[in-house]
C-alpha cells in the first residue's frame, strides 16, 4: 500500500546506478530504468490466517536484503523494495531472489508468505497497525478507513527527467490504468468470501480522499497549487500521501504507478514492469511530438476501473476512447501494439510477449485463485496455492 511514507521506494544505490533522467525519443537514448516495490502478507502456514509478526519477519530478512525490506500499514504486511534497472531481466533476477530471500526469513520465524491484493482470511476488526507517529496520526486522521487497508499492491517506478515531464506522461497514461488493474487482478477474497471482484483491493483503496486516477494536471504550478491545498486542509499528511494510481515521486526522479494489485509470481511483476516502462517510454515520444493525451471523463475512467477491478482478465471492459465494451483481453493485445516500438527499443518485446501469453491463457490470477478453491473446495487451499505462487524455485 506504501501508505506509511517511511520507508524510501524503489531505494537508489550510490554511484551511478540511479534511475534515468534520459528521455528515449529515438533508438539512440539509454534505456529508461525500471524498479518495482512489492507488498507481501504474512500468514500461518497451519491455521492460514494472517500473522502480525511483520517487524520480526523485516529484521530477520535485513540479514540479507539490508534497507530493500521494510514494514506497512499494518503488522501483517512486509515491503520489499528493488535497485533501479535499466535491462528488464536484471529486474527479473533481483525480484526472484528478493522474493526467495523473504520466504526463507519468514520461514525461519515459522510463517509463509503470499502475494494476494488481499487476504482470504481476515480477521474481524480493526487491524494491528505498526508502530509510529505517522501510524497514529493516520488512524486519527482517516480513522475507519484504515480498518479494511490490509490491503499489498504492485507499485512500478520509471525514471523521468523532472516533474513537468513526470505530468505531461502522466496525462498521456491517465486512459490506460484501467488496463493495469485488468492485468494484475489478483484479489478475489476479502475475509472468507468471494466478492465476485477480480481486484476488490481496486474498490477498497478507491476510499481514500486523494486515490484513483490522478487529475488531469495543465502544468508544474497546477500540480503544486492542488497538493499545496489539499497539505493546507488536512486531507494529506504529507506528499506520500498522494494515492493516485500515477504520481510523481517524491523523494525519487521517478513516476510511479500504483493501480496494481500485488503480483501472485515474480513473472507477472515483471510482465507488469516491462509494460510499464514501455508506456513511459511511449508517452514521452508523444510528448516530445506535441501530441494531444486522450482525456477521457473522469466520470468515464472512473467507470472503466470499475469494470476493470470487476471483471479483470476474462471479461468486458469501457474503451476509453469510444466509452464502449469490449473484451478485455483485446484491449491489452492493443495496448501491446502500440507499445511495440517502446518493447523493441528496450530488448523486451518477447519476454513481455511471453509472459502476457502465459497470464492470459490462464485466465488471469483472480480466476487463477478460485480454480484453487474449486480443486480443494476449501479457502485454505486457495492460501496454499498463493504461497506456491509467490516464492519461485530455487
Amino acid at each position: 500500500m506504501t501508505s506509511t511514507g517511511h520507508t524510501p521506494a524503489v531505494t537508489p544505490p550510490p554511484g551511478p546506478r540511479r534511475h534515468s533522467r534520459s528521455r528515449p525519443s529515438d533508438p539512440d537514448t539509454p534505456p529508461l530504468t525500471v524498479g518495482v516495490e512489492e507488498e507481501f502478507l504474512l500468514v500461518d502456514p497451519a491455521s492460514r490466517e494472517l500473522r502480525a509478526d511483520a517487524e520480526k519477519v523485516v529484521a530477520e530478512a535485513a540479514g540479507e536484503l539490508g534497507d530493500r525490506v521494510g514494514p506497512e500499514l499494518t503488522r501483517y504486511q512486509v515491503e520489499t523494495r528493488t535497485d533501479p534497472h535499466t535491462g528488464l531481466a536484471d529486474l527479473a533476477d533481483q525480484v526472484r531472489s528478493t522474493r526467495q530471500s523473504l520466504a526463507r526469513a519468514a520461514a525461519r520465524r515459522g510463517l509463509g508468505v503470499i502475494a494476494t491484493g488481499t487476504p482470504v482470511f481476515a480477521p474481524p476488526g480493526p487491524p494491528p497497525l505498526t508502530e509510529g507517529p505517522r501510524y497514529s496520526r493516520s488512524a486519527e486522521t482517516f480513522r475507519a478507513l484504515d480498518d479494511e487497508q490490509i490491503a499489498c499492491a504492485c507499485h512500478v517506478h520509471v525514471g523521468v527527467p523532472d516533474l513537468a515531464t513526470a505530468l505531461s506522461v502522466s496525462n498521456h497514461l491517465r486512459p490506460w490504468i484501467p488496463l493495469l488493474i485488468v492485468l494484475s487482478a489478483n484479489s478475489p477474497y476479502w475475509g472468507g468470501r468471494d466478492t465476485g471482484y477480480a481486484s476488490w483491493r481496486t474498490t477498497t483503496w478507491g476510499r481514500w480522499p486523494v486515490a484513483g486516477p490522478p487529475p488531469y494536471f495543465a502544468s508544474a504550478p497546477h500540480f503544486e497549487e492542488l497538493v499545496g491545498g489539499l497539505l493546507a486542509n488536512g486531507t494529506l499528511l504529507d506528499r506520500g500521501g498522494l494515492y493516485w494510481d500515477i504520481r510523481p515521486s517524491h523523494h525519487l526522479p521517478t513516476l510511479e504507478f500504483r493501480a496494481a494489485d500485488a503480483t501472485a509470481t515474480a513473472d507477472d511483476t515483471v510482465l507488469l514492469a516491462g509494460i510499464v516502462r514501455a508506456m513511459v517510454a511511449t508517452a514521452l515520444t508523444a510528448v516530445d511530438a506535441g501530441e494531444p493525451p486522450l482525456r477521457p471523463s473522469d466520470a468515464l475512467l472512473r467507470a472503466a476501473c470499475w469494470r476493470a477491478a470487476r471483471d479483470g482478465v476474462t471479461g468486458k471492459g469501457i474503451d476509453p476512447a469510444t466509452g464502449r465494451l469490449t473484451p478485455a483481453v483485446a484491449q491489452v493485445e492493443d495496448l501491446l501494439s502500440r507499445l511495440r516500438p517502446a518493447l523493441d527499443r528496450h530488448g523486451d518485446t518477447d519476454l513481455v510477449h511471453d509472459l502476457w501469453t502465459r497470464l492470459r491463457t490462464q485466465g488471469g490470477r483472480a480466476e487463477g485463485q478460485r480454480a484453487a478453491r474449486r480443486r480443494g473446495a476449501a479457502l485454505t487451499d486457495v492460501v496454499d496455492h498463493l504461497v506456491t505462487l509467490t516464492t519461485p524455485p530455487d
